[in-house]
């Protein structure tokens, strides 16, 4: 079996540590990296924002801030964490570093193109905190009109303009996926190949490239209504409120499953290898993948459900709204059937994506509570919508991504971390995540609404239940901060494949090489190769069996 030879050189990371090689650089990992840092960033100043919102709510008369700051503050988390964690998270940081390296590729399709995603990427997140520390937003995260346009006398086009600019961004990101996976899978590597990460990339890209360009017209128009006075949403101008609705929800829709996509992408690796099984159902799995990425174009009206739209255009989109949840129900169904009679590793990776299955599921059933016309009109724009939306996007995307992490941190760089701290953490955040978000469905049913600076006596207790469960939720997720930059240092050295796992990331060395692999693979198998272990709890850095790696490639130079 041939195999293209390429130069051999150092890992990635041994290129040498100024700040200009870093910045300059077009290497797809080093890239990721730079995501990675502000992201995380951008991810603490959203949970600030957070904490102070939930200290305000200890008490019925929220004395902590005035109104006017509480609003500043929910719309500053929501604008941080929507455009500037959460759509980016996995794409950006290890959707970059990993695509090449799972098809077999050197490089991105576009590498200089790569690196400018990341510039617009901090080029917007400085507009918008340029916004924030000119004085805040007030309009929350959705910026609606008629208040956006006409009556907010904050820093609307500024913020508006870094959600602008962090959109280019992710179109610029979506197309290098898109031609990556088309154009360089190594020989070998057909669709059906592919492991169910790259499925997930590649509908995410999709989306990037679809749906972006909805949300940049729409904040374009905001800008021009507020800044010229045309009038387009205004309808004392001529203009519909609701058109802004309809195209803000156009795109925010599918970003939930931009969020989304790439976790179940992670879930599907990481279960697959810790429950030492091959994937139930493959095929079933990648096409409900694109099904999500499809159908979510056709459900942004159940947001408008009180808004006016007429009742037969709400029926469709009530019905659409379930319909959507069937791949999504296939993925956990597949994921439960895969963990059945598997032989079950519980490493830190694989608790945190127990506890995103589990989160997830939550999420996606009390979203048909809200996709039903009846029970909308009363849960609407009540705490119950918050806690659902943060059971899929906390307690869904942000476990997936901290899982992800720690699955694919000694291959990044080539360090272990302590397994008995992850494992505390990510138990830490899964409780501290269910005391704060769980009392909020309670608090909705009951009819509180949200964005609410202060509110009636009775709702105090369930309200002080969920900021004492953000406390937790905090130390959850600094623990990983502290002990994964410990690791950096003082963590053991990560073979090539410490967890047994298949796939050709695992086949080169931890870190990896700058072109990736010293020769190019040949793919011979489809993605998961794994066999019951003959032990009860075999030790996969030792390289067993299950690792299934001899029929997954046909080259497999480069490992440590």
């Amino acid at each position: 079996m041939s195999t293209l030879m390429l130069p051999v050189r150092g890992n990635y990371l041994d290129e040498g540590f100024s700040l200009w090689s870093w910045l300059s650089s077009v290497d797809h990992k080093r890239i990721a990296i730079l995501y990675t840092i502000s992201i995380t960033m951008f991810f603490f100043v959203g949970g600030v924002a957070a904490s102070l919102i939930r200290l305000n709510l200890v008490t019925p008369t929220g004395d902590f801030v005035s109104a006017e700051t509480y609003n500043k503050l929910f719309t500053m988390h929501g604008v941080i964490m929507v455009w500037f964690f959460l759509i980016p998270s996995i794409p950006s940081t290890l959707g970059n570093f990993l695509v090449p390296l799972m098809i077999g590729a050197r490089d991105m399709a576009f590498p200089r193109l790569n690196l400018a995603s990341w510039y617009l990427y901090i080029g917007g997140g400085l507009f918008t905190v340029g916004a924030l520390i000119a004085g805040g937003v007030d309009t929350g995260w959705t910026f609606y009109t008629p208040y956006s346009t006409m009556f907010s006398n904050t820093h609307v086009i500024a913020a508006a303009a870094g959600v602008f600019i962090v959109g280019f961004s992710s179109i610029l990101t979506g197309i290098n996926f898109i031609v990556t996976i088309h154009k360089m899978r190594a020989p070998g590597m057909t669709w059906f190949r592919l492991p169910l990460f790259i499925w997930s990339m590649y509908a995410t890209a999709i989306i990037f490239v679809l749906a972006t360009p909805v949300l940049a017209m729409t904040l374009f128009l905001l800008a021009i209504e507020r800044f010229a006075g045309v009038g387009v949403f205004d309808p004392a101008l001529g203009g519909d409120p609701l058109l802004f609705q309809h195209l803000f929800w156009f795109y925010s829709h599918p970003a939930v499953y931009v969020m989304i996509l790439p976790a179940m992408g992670v879930a599907s690796e990481i279960i697959t290898c810790f429950a030492r099984k091959n994937v139930f159902a493959y095929r079933s799995m990648a096409f409900a993948v694109l099904a999500i990425a499809v159908i979510g174009f056709l459900v942004w009206g159940h947001h408008m459900f009180v808004a006016g739209t007429s009742v037969y255009s709400s029926i469709v989109f009530s019905i659409l709204s379930f319909l959507v949840a069937i791949p999504s129900a296939i993925k956990v169904f597949n994921w439960t059937a895969t963990l059945y009679k598997g032989s079950i590793h519980f490493e830190a990776p694989m608790l945190y994506l127990l506890g995103f299955v589990g989160l997830f599921t939550v999420g996606g059933m009390t979203g048909l509570f809200l996709a039903s016309l009846a029970l909308d009109v009363h849960l609407h724009d009540t705490y119950f919508v918050i806690a659902h939306f943060h059971y899929i996007m906390v307690g869904g995307s942000v476990m997936a991504f901290l899982g992800a992490i720690h699955f694919w941190w000694p291959k990044i760089t080539g360090r272990m971390y302590s397994d008995r701290w992850a494992r505390f953490a990510a138990i830490v955040v899964f409780i501290g995540f269910n005391l704060t978000f769980f009392p909020q469905f309670v608090l909705g049913y009951l009819g509180m609404p949200r964005r609410y600076h202060e509110y009636p006596p009775e709702f105090q207790v369930l309200n002080v239940l969920s900021s004492a469960g953000a406390s937790v939720l905090a130390v959850g997720y600094l623990l990983p901060l502290l002990y994964l930059l410990w690791s950096l240092k003082y963590g053991p050295r990560a073979t090539a494949n410490p967890w047994g796992a298949t796939g050709l990331e695992w086949q080169t060395s931890s870190p990896p090489p700058v072109d990736n692999f010293a020769s190019i693979p040949i793919v011979t198998a489809p993605p998961y190769q794994y066999e019951p272990p003959e032990g009860p709890h075999p030790n996969p850095s030792a390289g067993q069996k299950g690792e299934g790696s001899e029929g997954a490639v046909g080259a497999r130079d480069g490992l440590s």
